[in-house]
C-alpha cells in the first residue's frame, strides 16, 4: 500500500487528482464550519440527541447539531439514489431508460437529482420548523416564515454544493466522490474522539481498557477488510466460435459473485426503521426520559438489558436489530444482483458453468449460490452492526465510536476503493510505458 501511494506521487497525472481531492476535502472541511445565521446551537447540542439524529450527526461530520450550511449532508443524494434504484426495478419505464445507455442513465441521473432537491427541501424546512417550536430560532411564525424559509434555502443549496463536490471528486479526483464525502464527514470527527479517549483514558489511568479498544479496533478492520473483499468463484467455460477466419473462445474463468453484495445499506435501512420510535419520542415528550413513550423507544435500541423500560437498550433490540438487517441483505441483494440475467448473458455469449446446463439451471444454481453467500453477509453485516454498542460496555470507553458499526464499514468500504482507485491508474501507467 505504502508502495503504491509512493508510486502514485511520482506520476503528475495522479498527483494531479490526489492534490484536487485534498483541496476538495478542505474546502468541506471549511463550510462544516460555517453556521447557519439565526440559529442558537445551544438548544440544538441538548436536544438533537439520540436516534436518528446522532446517526445523522455522524454523517454530516458534526455539522447537523451546530447547524452547518452543510447540516443536511449528502444523505438527501443517497437516499434519492436509493429510491431511484428501487424505481428502476418497479417501473418498466425507467428500466429501458436504464438500459439505453448513457443517454439513458443521464436522464435517470437528472431525475436524481431532481428528487435530492425535493428530499432536501422537505428535510431542511421540516427540521428548521421543529427548531422553531423548541425556540432554536427566533422568528414571527407562520407556515411561509421568511426565515424558516431562508434557513431551508439554504441548506438546500449546501446539499446541492456538496452533491456537486462530489461529482468533481469524481471527474477530476480519484474513486466515487459521494462516497468520498461521507467518508470525509465521518472521519472529521475522528481526532477529536481520539483526544477525549486519551484524555479519559489519562484522568482513570485505564490503559489496559485503551490496549483492549485498540485490539478489538484492528481486529474488527482486519473482519471488514476480509469480508468486504472475499468473493465466491463460480468457474465458467467459455464455447469455442468460428470469427471470420479465427476460432475464438474455448478458455476458462470464473464469475465472481461478492459475500456481502448489498454493501452498507441494509445497515441503513434497519436503523432508519429502528430509530424512528427514539427520534419520534424525542419530538413529541420533548425529551422526557420518564415517559412512556420514551421508555418505550429506548428498549428497541440494542443493549444488555433483559427489560424493556430502562434508559439503556435491550437484548431484544439487539435480535430485532439483526433480524432487520438480515432481511434488508436479502433484499437489497434481491434488487442489485440480477441473477436471471447473468444466466441470460451467459447463455448469449455462449459461456456456461461446467456441469450446469445453460438457462433455467443455470439461474438455480447461480439463485442456490447467492442465497447461501449473502447468509453469511448477512451475519457479517449484523455482527458489525451490534459491536459499536457491545464494546463500549466491555471497555468502558464511550468516547470513541469508531469500532464496528455503520461508520466504520463506509470509512474501510472507501478506503478500499480509493486504494484499488490508485492502483487501476498505475496499472494503466505502466502498461502505457510498456506498450510504448
Amino acid at each position: 500500500m505504502l508502495a503504491s501511494v509512493m508510486a502514485a506521487f511520482r506520476i503528475p497525472d495522479l498527483k494531479r487528482r490526489i492534490s484536487f481531492l485534498f483541496w476538495m476535502l478542505a474546502v468541506y472541511v471549511i463550510g462544516l464550519h460555517i453556521s447557519v445565521p439565526g440559529v442558537d446551537t445551544t438548544i440544538l447540542t441538548e436536544r438533537l440527541s439520540g436516534g436518528l439524529f446522532d446517526i445523522l450527526d455522524a454523517f454530516t461530520g458534526g455539522a447537523f447539531k451546530k447547524y452547518t450550511i452543510f447540516a443536511m449532508g449528502i444523505m438527501p443524494y443517497i437516499n434519492a439514489s436509493i429510491i431511484m434504484q428501487l424505481l428502476t426495478i418497479a417501473v418498466p419505464r425507467l428500466e429501458e431508460m436504464q438500459k439505453e445507455g448513457a443517454a439513458g442513465q443521464k436522464r435517470i441521473r437528472l431525475y436524481t437529482r431532481w428528487l435530492t432537491g425535493v428530499l432536501a427541501l422537505f428535510q431542511a424546512y421540516g427540521t428548521t420548523t421543529w427548531l422553531r417550536s423548541m425556540g432554536a430560532i427566533q422568528s414571527r411564525g407562520g407556515i411561509f416564515d421568511p426565515t424558516v424559509l431562508q434557513i431551508a434555502i439554504t441548506l438546500v443549496a449546501g446539499t446541492a454544493f456538496l452533491m456537486w463536490l462530489g461529482e468533481q471528486i469524481s471527474d477530476k479526483g480519484i474513486g466515487n466522490g459521494v462516497s468520498i464525502v461521507i467518508f470525509a464527514g465521518i472521519v472529521a470527527v475522528l481526532p477529536s474522539q481520539v483526544f477525549q479517549t486519551l484524555a479519559v483514558v489519562w484522568t482513570n489511568s485505564d490503559w489496559l481498557s485503551l490496549i483492549l479498544l485498540v485490539v478489538l479496533f484492528v481486529g474488527t478492520v482486519a473482519f471488514m477488510i476480509a469480508v468486504t473483499q472475499a468473493q465466491r468463484k463460480i468457474p465458467i467455460q467459455h464455447v469455442k466460435r468460428v470469427v471470420g477466419n479465427r476460432m475464438v473462445g474455448g478458455q476458462s474463468s470464473f464469475l465472481p459473485l461478492k459475500v456481502n453484495s448489498a454493501g452498507v445499506i441494509p445497515i441503513i435501512f434497519a436503523v432508519s426503521i429502528q430509530y424512528f420510535p427514539m427520534t419520534a419520542a424525542n419530538i413529541l415528550t420533548k425529551g422526557d426520559p420518564n415517559h412512556w413513550m420514551t421508555k418505550f423507544a429506548h428498549g428497541l435500541v440494542p443493549g444488555t438489558d433483559l427489560h424493556f423500560g430502562g434508559q439503556g437498550g435491550t437484548i431484544y433490540g439487539a435480535i430485532i436489530y439483526a433480524a432487520m438487517i438480515i432481511f434488508f441483505t436479502y433484499f437489497y441483494t434481491a434488487v442489485t444482483v440480477n441473477v436471471k440475467d447473468l444466466a441470460d448473458n451467459l447463455k448469449k455469449w455462449g459461456s456456461f458453468i461446467p456441469g450446469i446446463r445453460p438457462g433455467k439451471p443455470t439461474q438455480d444454481y447461480l439463485d442456490k449460490i447467492m442465497t447461501r453467500i449473502t447468509l453469511s453477509g448477512a451475519i457479517f453485516l449484523a455482527i458489525v452492526a451490534l459491536l459499536q454498542y457491545y464494546v463500549p460496555q466491555l471497555t468502558g470507553i464511550h468516547t470513541f465510536s469508531l469500532v464496528g458499526g455503520t461508520s466504520l464499514l463506509i470509512v474501510v468500504g472507501v478506503a478500499l476503493e480509493t486504494m484499488q482507485a490508485i492502483e487501476s491508474h498505475l496499472l494503466m501507467r505502466h502498461y502505457e510505458g510498456f506498450i510504448k
